[in-house]
């Protein structure tokens, strides 16, 4: 895993990185675990735009990610590391002693011909999935449910890893990837290590065409609008002074925005 530097043939190649994909060893995914990916360009069913600056971008097939990782005691087999345009981290094929066949997020170390299994008497090794109650403290974690049962929620992107840093019988505490520091439930699973491809924070996209591959569209700047558009619109020159705000008024820079007092109980430590 490796980051290409383009060559300057064209202002948008100067400044471009992309990836090698030299740990990626198989091309096409597994047909069975993919299924349609309709694009609805951040439109909600009257056709309104709920989220904007998304829209387009190449026509995708999504994989199906195990995440609950529910089949225990059940050995698998790694068979490639997949690349997936769906989320910035690499996939694992997986084959079971059963001969069905799942996908994972291939972690730091996992190579093709490793043995995982999701058991509570697994080795702490990379791609193994345990409940937090037989996770030593200290080790590194990720895919990590938030409620039994439900799916992991958290610590799934590229490079993320968090760190279990406290464990009693009921609850555990886990550091996250943003330095908050979490009390979930011991009987959560979560796998071990890091998530790979951990140099997708070195990748310059170069050009603007690049973003629209991936379905993001150009935002523009608040200041550069009439005022009926945006509240920092308007006026002779580049006004400056204004505290930034979105287009409905609301503080876009350091303002709390988290309303949730349900999850609030299990925050020890907040990010800030």
């Amino acid at each position: 895993m490796g980051v290409k530097i383009f060559g300057a043939r064209s202002h948008g190649s100067r400044s471009m990185t992309g990836f090698d994909f030299k740990e990626i060893t198989k091309r096409k995914p597994e047909k069975a675990l993919t299924t349609s990916l309709r694009k609805k360009a951040a439109r909600n069913n009257y056709g309104m735009i709920t989220i904007r600056h998304i829209g387009g971008g190449h026509k995708r097939r999504y994989r199906l990610i195990d995440f609950i990782r529910n089949k225990v005691e059940v050995p698998a087999r790694v068979l490639s590391i997949e690349y997936d345009p769906n989320r910035t981290a690499r996939i694992a094929l997986l084959s079971y002693q059963d001969g069905t066949k799942a996908y994972i997020l291939a972690p730091v170390g996992l190579n093709v011909g490793d043995i995982v299994v999701s058991s509570e008497k697994a080795d702490i090794k990379p791609g193994n999935a345990l409940p937090l109650s037989a996770i030593p403290v200290g080790t590194t974690i990720h895919n990590i449910e938030l409620r039994p049962g439900k799916g992991a929620q958290a610590a799934r992107g590229a490079g993320a890893g968090a760190i279990l840093v406290a464990r009693d019988k009921l609850y555990c505490q886990v550091r996250m990837p943003s330095g908050e520091v979490k009390k979930i439930l011991s009987s959560c699973r979560a796998s071990i290590g890091q998530v790979g491809n951990l140099d997708n924070e070195n990748i310059s996209l170069g050009k603007a065409g690049r973003s629209r591959w991936r379905g993001i569209r150009p935002g523009v700047r608040g200041m550069a609008m009439n005022p009926i558009d945006h509240p920092l619109g308007g006026g002779e020159g580049v006004g400056k002074g204004h505290h930034p705000v979105t287009p409905w008024g609301k503080p876009c820079k350091g303002y709390k925005t988290r309303h949730n007092k349900r999850t609030d109980s299990t925050i020890i430590k907040r990010r800030k």
